[in-house]
């Protein structure tokens, strides 16, 4: 597991959600080839369905840009290996 060697760019997660967060990238690259973002997205974003509702949002790459709104607490930018992971839940209207 890669979880430890994860570097939070910005959060407003709690802590728990946060540790949450990057297990669950770390689980995904043991899962996945760390070439297939689309994968690795899908696996993470399911996950925090499950765990938290629906509604979550996940992009995994080297090279994205994004604009977006998000619940509050719910949001988490980090770097894992050679990735970024961008995971937020959408605001709701």
């Amino acid at each position: 597991m890669l979880e430890g060697k994860a570097t939070v760019k910005q959060t407003d997660m709690s802590e728990k959600m946060q540790i949450h967060a990057k297990a669950s990238a770390s689980h995904a690259l043991d899962l996945f080839d760390v070439s297939d973002c689309l994968s690795l997205a899908a696996h993470i974003k399911k996950e925090f369905d499950r765990s938290y509702g629906s509604g979550w949002q996940c992009v995994v790459g080297s090279n994205f840009g994004c604009f977006f709104t998000h619940s509050k607490g719910t949001f988490i930018y980090f770097s894992l290996e050679t990735l970024n992971f961008l995971i937020f839940k959408a605001a709701s209207n």
